[in-house]
């Protein structure tokens, strides 16, 4: 194993390859600054391989998931710290992503069910990591996603090729949908979820901060609504705090890759891009001539998540419906990336691509370059997604793998 400190920049070929007990040691002087002054590498992908099938190995802390504990350290190591902290904490650091009072949004995939849904597994692991913040966490998780009509938190959908309307979530128990995380296995009132479907046709003014429902912003548009724990979330604006906005909302986006007729895949931008309404009639453009500028638009204009994680624990090559269990793959991986770009581009060529050689999920082909490019070239023509004061660090994002450091490492 090769660790690469030569001069403090690493070599795009060298890869940090970690195991459990390497992950979790305590962060030491010199450790790599992949983000320094000056670096060539724009976008880091961070990636977790061989997660276990039962990857709740501490029987001490049962919601501790090896896959999501083994991503966070591995990010730490590299000085992208998930707590935004004074205290002395491996995880933690000044400028780092969640602080103690933040309203985090849980970005999921709920339209579908089985295995085309989000791993409830790795929200759950995430959710409880969010709650152990160093300074006690005093804010709210809110679980949340618009199936367009279609969703449902309880994973219960009816699909085209599901045979009820029964429960069946992305989970080693298909019981533990997301409304079972936060009704019955968190079960306390910093942890709530938010399905917006039913408000998904309500347009509201800029000075309506009672009212749920979605604001249009040039062709797209973003929620509005109060948590179940009574925080006013402006998707675009940030907290509503009854004469100005708080910059204390957060955004988590993990969706699941697999396969999607028109774009070929569903990854980080396409996830984030599922915010907005498509009650607004601008649907048919959407789906797909204008896909890549209305993502481009979804992650810089309205809300940069902090951190994507791409959930490819299992993986569907065959079917975004993530059924039958025969159209799925059981990759037990986790990605993420600040790069909502890079991370789509990245996962395609490297997880999803591989599985069975399908020309149609090789980012290289006509159609997903037609859709990525827009993408990039929105984000970028507008400033990038550098958002120092969220702990975001990404300048211009980037589908070019010679500008982007991938870091491997293993569950913790």
């Amino acid at each position: 194993m090769r660790h690469a400190h030569r001069a403090g920049r690493l070599d795009r070929r060298e890869f940090l390859t970690l195991g459990a007990g390497a992950l979790l040691a305590p962060l030491r002087a010199g450790a790599q600054h992949v983000r320094e002054s000056g670096s060539p590498f724009q976008s880091t992908v961070y990636s977790i391989e061989g997660i276990p099938d039962y990857p709740y190995t501490d029987l001490a802390r049962p919601n501790r998931h090896a896959g999501v504990e083994g991503l966070l350290a591995l990010m730490a190591l590299n000085n992208l710290r998930f707590y935004r902290t004074a205290a002395r904490d491996p995880l933690g650091g000044p400028i780092g992503l969640i602080a103690a009072d933040d309203i985090v949004l849980v970005k999921v995939n709920a339209q579908w069910k089985y295995r085309g849904a989000t791993n409830s597994d790795v929200v759950r692991g995430l959710v409880q990591r969010i709650l152990n913040h160093p300074d006690g966490f005093r804010g709210e998780v809110v679980i949340f996603e618009n199936g367009q009509g279609r969703g449902s938190l309880a994973c219960d959908t009816r699909g085209t090729s599901y045979a009820d309307a029964s429960i069946h979530a992305n989970a080693l128990n298909e019981a533990h949908s997301f409304l079972y995380l936060v009704n019955t296995l968190f079960k306390e009132r910093r942890v709530s979820a938010v399905l917006l479907d039913p408000v998904r046709a309500r347009f509201i003014g800029a000075d309506d901060h009672q009212t749920d429902g979605y604001r249009r912003l040039e062709d797209v548009s973003y929620p509005c609504f109060t948590t179940p724990g009574g925080n006013r979330v402006e998707l675009k604006e940030g907290i509503w705090n009854g004469s100005g906005y708080d910059a204390r909302l957060k955004l988590l986006s993990v969706p699941v890759l697999k396969t999607h007729g028109g774009s070929e895949f569903t990854g980080a931008l396409k996830h984030v891009y599922g915010v907005l309404s498509m009650s607004d009639g601008q649907s048919p453009v959407r789906h797909y001539a204008g896909l890549g500028q209305a993502c481009g638009k979804m992650v810089q204009a309205v809300r940069t998540p902090v951190l994507n994680i791409m959930d490819a624990i299992w993986v569907s090559p065959g079917a975004l419906e993530g059924y039958p269990a025969s159209a799925t793959f059981n990759a037990r991986r986790l990605a993420a990336s600040q790069d909502p770009l890079a991370l789509d581009y990245w996962s395609a060529k490297n997880i999803l691509y591989p599985i069975r050689g399908n020309a149609a999920h090789n980012p290289d082909n006509a159609t997903i370059t037609k859709w990525m490019a827009a993408a990039e070239d929105m984000i970028n023509g507008r400033g990038g997604l550098f958002r120092p004061g969220d702990g975001i660090l990404v300048k211009r994002v980037t589908r070019d793998e010679k500008r982007m450091l991938v870091l491997r490492g293993g569950p913790a």
